[in-house]
């Protein structure tokens, strides 16, 4: 089988979690299919403005086809365009509705056109992420052969009537969790929404160093970890107001460690570190080293950073907000959630290390028996030959 992956940009430079969830499984079911990305030229998310060069990459055994963006994003305009329609949403127009799509983006008319020149080319179309121009207006011109993750939550844009429409045209779904199904078959009860959670497979290294990181950056205290864009929507600010309250009234010595792009402006303070990026060792490597992994997000499909994080046995602590999140620490008994400042310096405060430790370990066993490359590619391979099952 030839597949299609779609999806708003992909490259090793990228760090997004959808974009490396599609890359990943690109990858891995590559064993099995001839496998491609379709995708744009972009790498920020926020510009979509043009960074790689148009044409095609080869990255492990899957082949990266990039086009270009048509323009970069308005920031402003787009703002305030998503500003005025989320005020008076259930009377938006379908037209204005398309324009806010076209304004999202991005709008690559080469990739649009390559779909509709290619349609028959390719035994099926699967798309990454419900929210992006690339999905909304790419896969109704090969919806016979379309599956889609929606990777999808509850927010705001989700109500847009639009989606009524384009939640009935995919052949299949693949769900990141049960939570996301539950969610989506609240949103639309009339869509038949036929699949199955697939999500991803998570593969830690086989040695993790956590001193190894501790000594690289001199962090002999113990600390909690961030992984991810530092950013307002990710519930970062919320998560440095609680840190520097809780050391304030309690004289910790944790500190708060970032990995990833700055968004939101990273408060000045002697015990939050902010390292950027670092490689993919030292991440798994930090993971390894921390008391907690923070996930202050409410707006998860997934979340890989605490499936990974989990896959070496440590605690995670995350909002309770979020259903997705929550239902993981329930199901797994690897983490708490909380939803005021209280409930998250008491768990911060009071469980100790031995508790920690079981949490981890019931997390890890949690990855293990959902979350393991063997099942996804068994799910996948199942799935798309309901399908096609003269190709599979």
């Amino acid at each position: 089988m030839r597949v299609a992956f779609i999806v708003q940009r992909c490259g090793l430079e990228v760090n997004g979690g959808a974009e490396t969830h599609c890359l990943q499984v690109a990858q891995r079911m590559a064993r099995h299919w001839t496998t491609e990305v379709l995708t744009t030229c972009a790498l920020d998310y926020m510009t979509w403005a043009n960074f790689y060069p148009s044409g095609t990459e080869q990255v492990g055994a899957t082949l990266i086809r990039r086009f270009p963006v048509d323009q970069p994003r308005d920031i402003p305009a787009f703002n305030r365009l998503s500003e005025e329609l989320h005020g008076r949403q259930k009377n938006a127009t379908l037209s204005e509705q398309q324009e806010w799509m076209r304004a999202q983006g991005p709008m690559s008319n080469a990739l649009l056109t390559f779909l509709d020149a290619h349609c028959d080319s390719y035994d099926a179309f699967i798309f990454f992420g419900y929210l992006y121009a690339t999905t909304y207006f790419g896969l109704p011109r090969v919806e016979r052969r379309a599956f889609l993750a929606p990777l999808a939550h509850d927010e705001w844009t989700i109500y847009f009537t639009m989606w009524n429409d384009f939640f009935s045209r995919p052949n299949a779904f693949l769900f990141n969790s049960d939570a996301e199904y539950q969610f989506l078959k609240k949103r639309f009860p009339s869509a038949s929404l036929n699949g199955q959670v697939v999500a991803v497979g998570i593969e830690a290294p086989d040695t993790v160093s956590p001193d190894a990181f501790r000594a690289r950056y001199q962090l002999f205290e113990p600390f909690l970890l961030y992984v991810g864009r530092v950013d307002e929507s990710k519930g970062c600010g919320e998560m440095f107001d609680y840190f520097i309250r809780w050391k304030e009234e309690l004289g910790t010595d944790h500190k708060l460690v970032l990995i990833g792009s700055e968004v939101m402006p990273v408060p000045i303070h002697d015990d939050i570190i902010h390292l950027s990026f670092v490689s993919d060792t030292e991440k798994w490597e930090a993971m390894n080293a921390c008391d907690w992994l923070l996930m202050p997000s409410i707006h998860e499909s997934l979340s890989m950073v605490l499936l990974e994080t989990w896959s070496v046995g440590r605690p995670v602590l995350v909002n309770g907000k979020c259903d997705v999140l929550t239902a993981h620490c329930k199901s797994s008994h690897g983490g708490i959630w909380y939803h005021t400042f209280e409930e998250w310096r008491a768990a911060l405060s009071l469980i100790d290390g031995e508790t920690r430790r079981a949490l981890g370990r019931q997390g890890r066993a949690y990855v293990k028996r959902h979350y393991s490359w063997d099942r996804v590619e068994r799910d996948l391979l199942g799935l798309l030959a309901e399908q096609h099952p003269l190709q599979s």
